[in-house]
């Protein structure tokens, strides 16, 4: 089917829907007429770029894990980072997304300030060309249409330049070489001279209407690298935060397994009792619960640790997989830290990226403003010519060289141009529009220094939350702990249950992840606090270098010999801010001090078989 110039092509997309088949069209309008094929290509043609995949991922149904274990402090973490942050990465749940942020934004944004200056550069112009002319007249004595020819050169240069105030200057030379041109000359030669300047008085007159396009492009490029520390921040933040979430997670993991044996020796020591007839079955069957959902909880503990590791590699921009398990090594602090609140809302205004950013938009606003205002105003542009102008050449009649210097022929011209619009309602509704984007910058930096007093007073509640938290945690831990042993020494006195110290041993799990949950929670908040103040860089000793061997330079890569951009620029060693370990960090909550029975699992925790536990109609009556 065709339609005017271009071409109907009928796409059909067969699917099978039940035992028959039916089809779906789709029509698209492509191609000008020049063009009678729509052409694509293959995806994996243009899929250039790629990497070899790695091992592949450990799942909580492998059965084997790696045994190696890398202790990883948390300045290591932040180094490892910066090291692999050519594009910044954000933390996103369980995962690490990329933030948009290169280290190539700030390089890429100083070369609109070239660009700007570049109106004010010289600029040299040169031109030739050649011409032949044949004008017919009518011969009076012979009443014939004859034709005169002319033939010549023209040649000329010029350097022209713009200065700071709008004022152009200019200086250019000329020749005309015509050759049987007629009125007594057979050749001649029209060389000229001439200097002009033209300087504007009103619309684009001023150092500061000139300059701004500068000014902008550098506020610009300020923007761009204070966005580029926002982002970095936001990084250091993300890896403090997903590294305490896998200690977090490890420690809860750690509490789940013993959960998951003691159970299973309860639940054992009941079945076996009910075997023999000192225990009834529902007890037993109790038990198994117990066991049964601490093993679904201990499944997800592990599944939980294997995310927190994955979003810790992610975000250190590792792989995957490497044969290797993150394990924490540095220990949570637990010190409380003082805050002086006028000091912590004066830090953040003056030293937080975005709103260092929102000054930047408002003063470039400022200074479109200024350009705005310039060319609202009339044109008036004074100018000002001198030309030196000589001639010379060969005559028709005797052959003779004349020569004229220039100095005997010159001219001048000064005058002044105005032009302006009868309304000028273009420029004064951009000076109004420029005038309300002011007044809105200027309303949303007020609304962010307001936004920022919040957010840094919701830290401050959540600092002193998680710490609270913490202790009261730690106390019920300890509480719960010295149950079981109480639970345990009753039992061995036979004066309670097996069932109570099922509840028991679940109680103490959980207040040690609600421990382990409060407390990695508390020095994710205090890393928080240093991002909303705006000083999480200085705090960790990281400071921005600026890439000095592979650069692309002013004369780009066409004059340079081309070298990749950025070369190795890695971060190098700085005075620890963490305690490190030379073990888990896990070890910092004393799980230690549970009271764990001595006892071999006949199965592996977590996997074992699930017995079959009668009907109670068939088991033996308790003793």
């Amino acid at each position: 089917m065709r339609n005017g110039r271009g071409k109907t092509l009928l796409f059909m997309l067969c699917l099978p829907l039940s035992s028959a088949t039916s089809s779906l069209t789709a029509t698209a309008q492509v191609m000008p007429a020049d063009e009678d094929h729509i052409r694509w290509s293959e995806p994996r043609k243009l899929s250039g770029i790629r990497r070899p995949a790695g091992p592949e991922p450990v799942t909580v149904a492998t059965q084997e894990m790696a045994a190696t274990e890398r202790y990883l402090s948390l300045d290591e973490c932040l180094r490892t980072a910066l090291a692999n942050s050519e594009v910044i990465r954000v933390l996103t749940g369980v995962g690490a997304t990329a933030s948009g942020r290169t280290i190539y934004d700030t390089a890429i944004a100083v070369a609109p300030i070239d660009v700007a200056k570049g109106r004010f550069d010289p600029v040299f112009q040169a031109n030739t060309a050649f011409r032949r002319n044949e004008s017919p007249y009518l011969n009076g004595a012979s009443g014939t249409i004859n034709g005169a020819a002319s033939a010549g050169t023209d040649y000329g240069v010029a350097l022209n330049d713009r200065n700071r105030l709008g004022g152009l200057a200019s200086i250019g030379a000329r020749d005309r070489f015509s050759s049987d041109d007629g009125g007594g000359f057979y050749t001649r030669n029209q060389p000229s001279m001439d200097v002009s300047y033209t300087q504007p008085i009103l619309a684009g007159a001023g150092l500061a209407a000139n300059n701004a396009p500068i000014v902008i492009a550098r506020l610009q490029q300020e923007q761009s690298y204070f966005q580029f520390k926002g982002a970095m921040q936001q990084l250091v933040r993300d890896v403090i935060a997903a590294y305490w979430s896998l200690v977090q997670a490890r420690t809860e993991l750690w509490a789940r397994e013993i959960q998951v044996e003691q159970l299973e020796f309860s639940f054992r020591s009941l079945e076996a009792k009910a075997d023999v007839g000192l225990r009834n079955r529902p007890a037993a069957a109790q038990a198994q619960a117990s066991w049964s959902n601490a093993r679904a909880t201990l499944v997800q503990a592990r599944a939980s640790v294997l995310q927190r590791e994955a979003a810790l590699r992610n975000i250190l921009g590792l792989p995957p997989e490497d044969g290797q398990r993150l394990v924490p090594s540095t220990p949570p602090t637990r010190d409380r830290i003082e805050f002086r609140w006028k000091e912590v809302v004066e830090t953040a205004q003056a030293s937080r990226p975005d709103l260092i950013e929102l000054n930047l938009i408002l003063s470039a606003d400022q200074q479109r403003l200024i350009q705005q205002s310039n060319q609202a105003r009339p044109a008036l542009d004074a100018n000002a010519l001198y030309r030196w102008n000589g001639l010379s050449g060969r005559t028709i009649a005797g052959n003779q060289q004349v020569d004229a210097p220039f100095n005997d022929n010159t001219d001048w011209s000064l005058g002044v141009t105005f032009t302006v619009p009868l309304s000028l309602r273009e420029s004064r509704a951009r000076v109004r529009s420029q005038e309300l984007l002011i007044a809105k910058d200027r309303a949303n930096l007020r609304q962010s220094l307001h936004q920022i007093e919040h957010q840094l007073a919701t830290v401050l509640r959540s600092v002193e939350q998680n710490l609270q938290q913490y202790e009261a945690f730690r106390e019920a831990r300890q509480a719960s702990a010295f149950n079981v042993r109480a639970q345990r020494a009753n039992i061995e006195a036979q004066r309670d249950t097996l069932l109570s110290e099922l509840l028991a041993i679940t109680d103490w799990a959980n207040a040690v992840s609600a421990e382990a949950q409060s407390l990695t929670a508390y020095n994710a908040e205090l890393a928080n606090l240093e991002l909303q103040s705006g000083t999480i860089l200085e705090t960790h000793g990281i400071r921005f270098v600026e890439e000095r061997y592979g650069s692309i330079g002013p004369r780009g890569w066409c004059l340079e010999e081309t070298r990749e951009y950025p070369k190795s620029l890695n971060p190098g060693p700085n005075s620890p801010r963490y305690q490190e370990l030379q073990q888990a960090s896990e070890e910092a909550f004393e799980l230690n001090d549970f009271p764990r029975r001595n006892q071999t699992p006949s199965t592996k925790p977590g996997v074992p078989p699930v017995p079959e536990i009668p009907d109670e109609d068939s088991a033996p009556p308790a003793p």
